[in-house]
């Protein structure tokens, strides 16, 4: 039994993977991913310049979860193009780099230098929530299209979209027709549920400082509606996209939820923040042990097998 997964042409010794912006700043950081458990390195999603991102408190732990508002805290692209090539002489998992700019220039720059790297896949963050003045991509379809357009025809690598929550079904359509008619490879849904606030009455302050207490949400708040999401894509789509979900895994129970309804991996964000790279190993024999008890062979039995009443 495993829990391997494919990707186009690239194998994954598991469809258990960390999500970008947790412990993947720096090259060790990046280094104890290569050396665990996780299926996949997936880098922190990088600007053109260095960012030390926002204020302080900026990242606050409850026990729902995580609220947030990091900034794109990054070391700048170039950075990361070094970090793939030392980090390819040593594993041969995928790595996945992580894009984020302030324009459609920003972006083009950085992808056409990730098609010359040794990256396996570039995913195009469209859902940030925690930029002072910079709205999330992902809610412009217009916007979308306008970059896509731009960034689409770089390179031969394989082009992914982080996308935002969609909470009506006809937001999700609106980004399917994009997709399709772009040929994205793969889609990450959920990232953290933006502007939401959680205030700590005793102080009668909010818990994190950028954006008046306004930050992204992240771990068990999310769950429902990060699969939700997955499930929506997934039915829209056909199975013919790869989707990771993301949002609030923190058993393989939880991963075995999220194949029911359709995404073909997924990545672990707070979970990982909180329990570090153990985290990966744990939740796959969790995984594994839910299989075979149900008889399953392999993860690729249980995507989008889910049953309705």
């Amino acid at each position: 039994m495993n829990t391997k997964t494919k990707l186009l042409n690239k194998y994954f010794n598991s469809c258990i993977f960390n999500a970008s912006g947790v412990k993947d700043i720096t090259l060790k950081e990046l280094e104890i991913l290569a050396g665990s458990n996780s299926g996949a390195i997936v880098m922190k999603t990088c600007t053109i310049e260095p960012r030390e991102g926002n204020h302080n408190p900026r990242c606050v732990s409850t026990p729902l979860g995580l609220i947030q508002s990091m900034g794109w805290p990054n070391l700048g692209y170039k950075k990361y193009i070094e970090f793939a090539k030392k980090i390819k002489e040593k594993t041969t998992k995928p790595i996945i780099a992580s894009v984020g700019g302030f324009s459609i220039e920003d972006y083009k720059t950085i992808v056409e230098a990730f098609q010359k790297s040794d990256v396996d896949f570039i995913e195009i963050s469209l859902s940030c929530p925690n930029l002072e003045g910079h709205s999330q991509i992902g809610y412009d379809f217009d916007e979308t299209e306008k970059l896509l357009s731009q960034l689409i025809n770089l390179g031969k690598k394989p082009i992914g979209l982080k996308l935002p929550a969609y909470l009506d079904s006809a937001l999700q359509e609106k980004m399917v027709e994009i997709i399709k008619k772009y040929k994205i490879s793969f889609i990450t849904c959920i990232n953290s549920l933006g502007n939401s606030l959680i205030i700590d009455s005793k102080s009668e302050k909010p818990l994190i400082k950028p954006k008046k207490g306004r930050g992204g949400l992240s771990g068990d708040y999310i769950k429902p509606i990060a699969l939700g999401n997955v499930q929506g894509f997934y039915n829209l789509l056909k199975n013919k996209v790869f989707i990771f979900g993301v949002g609030g895994i923190k058993t393989g129970e939880d991963v075995f939820e999220f194949l029911l309804a359709g995404a073909n991996a997924v990545q672990i964000g707070t979970t990982f923040e909180k329990e570090g790279p153990s985290c990966f190993q744990r939740i796959e024999k969790e995984l594994v042990e839910i299989l075979q008890k149900k008889n399953y062979k392999n993860v690729q039995e249980v995507i989008g097998k889910l049953k309705f009443l």
